[in-house]
């Protein structure tokens, strides 16, 4: 099952039923904590990639994985996201990474 809008992804328990979460990103998530779609949206795309460079170290998130968690969030696949909206995604995970 893939979850075509919000309402459907808050009542999953599975983050592989939302878009763009394939088995390898659920278990990055999982590994940073977040275990289901309420959890993903309370961190939002950015905060969950920094928790995953927390796990993972430098070699952390890339911009198709933040663009990937911006669009299960929305309920559509990353690529329908704006360009200029995904490179603004990618410059808050940098300065917040850059903080650290």
């Amino acid at each position: 099952m893939t979850c075509t809008t919000m309402e459907e992804a808050s009542m999953t328990e599975r983050l592989t039923d939302l878009p763009n979460i394939g088995a390898t990103c659920a278990e990055r998530l999982k590994a940073a904590g977040i275990t289901t779609f309420a959890e993903l949206a309370a961190a939002g795309s950015v905060g969950a990639a920094i928790r995953i460079r927390a796990v993972e170290g430098d070699d952390g998130p890339c911009r198709s994985l933040l663009a990937g968690l911006e669009g299960a969030i929305r309920g559509i696949r990353w690529h329908d996201i704006p360009k200029p909206e995904r490179d603004g995604l990618w410059r808050e995970y940098r300065r917040q990474a850059e903080a650290g």
